[in-house]
């Protein structure tokens, strides 16, 4: 039987569950919970590099059903500090499961505290907002005090005015070949890229990977026929150095953010973010394109949005119908366009695939007329 666990939030909160997964050395996990909703996919969420700093709360009671496959990995490895689940399922049924959950965690060092009432926790986030948190066992030979505990989510410092970026984003650049006969050339700032987004870039071009920190004259002269912003973590007013460069970027090619990418591109535009009080982290939230009416049911990861109202330059393209706040921006001015959710969306929803393709008008649009890269991409 697992050792008691215990889970204590930096307002107090306690909750009792059983210790799985990878131990830290000390014994204790920490950093902000978050809570997601998705009813599969864990294994993409939990491989997302945008949960760098951030403690993943499934809402959803069993976790590892199907297993896990070495398919299903969005980046090279697990960044987020721990997984709170009702139940993580001991034996996967899947003809595609390589192995368990379990197995994934403890390779990855993932801690992981189970058999958590998940569904009073959630409610508990709603009304106080993501806090920091820490949990570790309690019994056996590595128990830790429960003071210990409440100390360790005190001095916790979240994700507010962090830099997560710079943990998750690659060393050297790396080009990677077009899956398609398609001749655009693209370069991708990787402020936590995710391996389905490389994916759809790659049906659309070659892909040139390029680390966060890579300044706008080195990625001009690149010639590139785009420039994607990916997602991320942490909050991005802490992320000077990147906002600058995409300031530079705008005019001289076309560019398209996704997620953090998104809130980085309004950032340069002068728009002002904030962090919102629980964040949206599920694959069902319906977002309305303003264009058409129509309604998308997105996959969505972040903490942070675009103040309305802060954009001269751009106009809003989508909103969340659940709460009002911005989903999609289109510069006024310039070929630069982003949404706040993840089109991409492994496993799905796919509604908003579409917007790839918006991507690639919008890079041919500005090509010269007759010029072909297919010879050098």
């Amino acid at each position: 039987m697992s050792p008691t666990a215990l889970l204590v939030l930096a307002d107090g909160a306690t909750f009792e569950g059983e210790s799985a997964g990878w131990r830290p050395p000390d014994g204790i996990a920490t950093g902000e919970v978050v809570f997601n909703t998705v009813l599969s996919g864990y294994q993409e969420v939990i491989t997302d590099p945008s949960y760098a700093g951030q403690i993943i709360a499934f809402t959803y009671p069993h976790l590892g059903n199907y297993g896990v496959t070495p398919d299903d990995d969005e980046s090279r490895r697990a960044f987020c500090r721990g997984v709170v689940t009702r139940d993580l399922t001991p034996r996967p049924s899947s003809w595609r499961a390589q192995g368990s959950l379990d197995d994934l965690l403890r390779e990855q060092q993932v801690p992981v505290i189970s058999g958590v009432d998940t569904r009073r926790l959630t409610r508990h986030v709603r009304d106080e907002g993501s806090m920091p948190a820490a949990f570790g066992p309690v019994e056996g030979p590595d128990a830790v005090d429960e003071e210990a505990l409440r100390q360790a989510a005190a001095a916790e410092p979240g994700t507010e005015g962090l830099d997560l970026v710079r943990t998750v984003t690659r060393d050297e650049p790396e080009r990677l070949p077009s899956l398609t006969e398609a001749g655009r050339h693209i370069v991708a700032y990787d402020y936590g890229i995710k391996s389905t987004i490389l994916d759809h870039l790659r049906q659309l071009g070659s892909v040139e990977v390029v680390p966060s920190a890579t300044p706008a004259a080195d990625v001009v002269a690149r010639d590139p026929d785009g420039v994607f912003l990916s997602n991320g973590p942490g909050d991005p007013a802490a992320l000077d150095r990147e906002i600058a460069s995409i300031a530079d970027l705008l005019g001289e090619v076309p560019v398209f953010g996704i997620c953090l990418g998104h809130q980085l591109l309004g950032a340069a535009l002068g728009g002002e973010t904030y962090k919102l009080p629980f964040g949206h982290h599920g694959g069902n939230h319906p977002v309305q394109r303003l264009a058409s009416g129509a309604i998308e049911i997105t996959s969505q990861n972040h903490n942070y949005a675009v103040a309305d109202g802060t954009l001269p330059a751009a106009e809003v393209t989508h909103v969340n119908l659940n709460d009002g706040v911005i989903e999609g921006i289109r510069c006024r001015d310039v070929p630069a366009f982003g949404v706040q959710y993840h089109p991409e969306a492994g496993p799905g929803p796919h509604d908003a695939r579409y917007l790839f393709g918006l991507f690639a008008d919008l890079m041919d649009g500005t090509r010269p007329e007759g010029e072909d890269r297919r010879a050098t991409a």
